[in-house]
């Protein structure tokens, strides 16, 4: 099976808050990123429909992070894998 990805995968770990109305607020932790998304790891993210949209900001950077809106594209035990929604 070919690989469908638009974009490539780098591995990355960091803290990042997502924030939902009526879901709440958490602080998780990125598994990879890419230009198009990111996938984020906590048991709560797993509980989401797919097609919500969160807003996330990556935290402990030497200045404060954009926070970017992202859609929930697939849910597994471990947490959530985002895209990037479009900005302004």
């Amino acid at each position: 099976m070919a690989n469908q990805r638009q974009f490539p995968r780098t591995p990355m770990k960091c803290r990042i808050r997502i924030s939902l109305p009526g879901f709440g607020e958490l602080i998780a932790q990125t598994r990879d990123l890419s230009d198009g998304g990111v996938y984020v790891r906590h048991p709560d993210l797993a509980r989401l429909p797919l097609g919500t949209v969160v807003t996330g900001q990556v935290q402990d950077l030497p200045m404060e992070a954009p926070i970017l809106e992202m859609e929930v594209i697939r849910v597994d035990a471990e947490g959530a894998g985002f895209s990037f929604l479009p900005t302004g």
